[in-house]
Parts: C-alpha cells; structure tokens; sequence
C-alpha cells in the first residue's frame, strides 16, 4: 500500500477504535448508575427487574454485580478511547492488557463451569444452604428474594426441600416453604418428597442447557470482540512509529 493508503487506513481504525470504545464506556456508566440505584433503592428496582434479578440474587447481589461490571467497562472503553485519541502506546498497551486478562479469566471460568459442575454445586451448598436454614424466614429481604426466585423458576431450595431441613423457618413453622409442595399447603416432609420439587441450582443448569445455543452464542460474540478490540489496539500501538 502506499503512504497515503497506509494512513488512511489507520486513521479509520482509529477513528472506529475511539467510537467503539466510547460505546464500551457509555455502556458501563450506564451499568454503573443502574448498579447503584439498585444498591440506593433495591426495592424499586427488584419491582422492574424482580423475575430476571431475583433469579440470580441468592447467588450474587445483583447490584453489586452491576457496578463491578460497570466499572470495568467505564476502564476499558477509557483506556481504548483515550489511548487511541492521544495515540498513547503506554494507554494502548494497558487496554490490551485489561482485555486480555478478562478474555483469559473468561476461557477460565468457562473451563471450570463445563469440567467442575460438581464442585461449583459442592461450594455452593457449602455456602448457600447453611445461610438458607439461619437466615430463611429470618432476614426479610434474603426471604423474600428466595420466595421470589423459588415461585418463578418453580424450584426449592439449592438443591431440594431438604435444605430446609432443621433450619430456623422449619423449627418455628413446622413446614417447609409452599414452593416445595407445589404451592400446596401445608407442606411437610411427606408431600415435599412426593412432589420431587427440583433445587433451583438444578433448574438455572437445566436453563442454561436449554437455551445452550443462545448462550455460547452471545459468548462466542463477546469473545471474538475481545478479540477483534486486542487486534486492533496491537495493530495501532504497532504503527504508531510508523506515522
């Protein structure tokens, strides 16, 4: 290519790097200020989004999750947009690094959710099921994010009614939450084994096998534009010399 050929084509790199990335940005002040709302006034967010968050809020906050995510977007597209508006090599080769280590981070944890299943159930009745049985009927808000997610995704429990065994709800009802019965009432040991209500823990598996395709789908996305980002911010950090 020709020198006027080879800078025009880093200038529209340049330029699509600097939108791409003020996208990336706008996109993670926005999970920001979403995250700390949640955080501000949970209950007004859990009444919009209650049947999408209250899924996953017994595994993890949902607006912290939100405000962790934003802010790491809010560094990623800065370092990306910045970096390539000053044509600064040193900001460059930081958003490489930080992409790079979430891309590594990502391949991880999915290497670990397909080998380690049963480890991830194993840590999560470790940590989860002795919190269901202090604090379920106890801590309102824990109660009502459990019976919120128990009611929608048509689940008991971690992983079954016996998690409910013996807990502080069990000795002071006597029963077991309605949803182990299939909303029946009252709900012993008895009619929770018959009615084989699954752990929830099983169902969000069960989910995500189901709707598999989707999900490697979207993760399949994500991961070729980590990519594509770290090809470019090389390809700019390479040819900056070379202006």
């Amino acid at each position: 290519l020709s020198p006027g050929a080879k800078m025009g084509c880093f200038t529209f790199i340049k330029v699509m790097m600097i939108l791409f990335n003020l996208a990336i940005f706008l996109s993670g002040g926005t999970l920001l200020g979403v995250g700390i709302w949640a955080t501000v006034d949970q209950k007004s967010f859990l009444d919009i989004f209650g049947t999408l968050s209250s899924s996953i809020l017994h595994v993890v906050n949902v607006s912290y999750f939100l405000i962790a995510i934003g802010a790491i977007l809010l560094v990623i597209g800065f370092l990306g947009c910045y970096g390539a508006q000053k044509e600064s090599k040193c900001l460059l080769m930081m958003f490489f690094s930080v992409v790079l280590i979430i891309f590594i981070a990502e391949v991880a944890a999915a290497v670990v959710a397909l080998v380690y299943t049963g480890l991830a159930e194993m840590l999560l009745t470790n940590l989860v099921t002795p919190l269901l049985k202090e604090k379920y009927g106890v801590d309102e808000r824990l109660t009502h994010n459990w019976n919120v997610t128990m009611k929608e995704v048509h689940c008991c429990g971690l992983n079954n009614y016996t998690d409910f065994t013996n807990s502080t709800w069990y000795q002071k009802y006597n029963t077991y939450p309605e949803p182990c019965c299939k909303d029946v009432e009252p709900c012993n040991a008895t009619l929770a084994e018959e009615s084989k209500v699954p752990g929830c823990f099983d169902q969000i598996l069960e989910e995500i096998r189901t709707n598999s395709a989707v999900v490697g789908g979207v993760a399949a996305g994500i991961a070729a534009l980590e990519i594509a980002a770290m090809a470019v911010s090389m390809y700019l950090y390479c040819h900056l010399d070379q202006k």
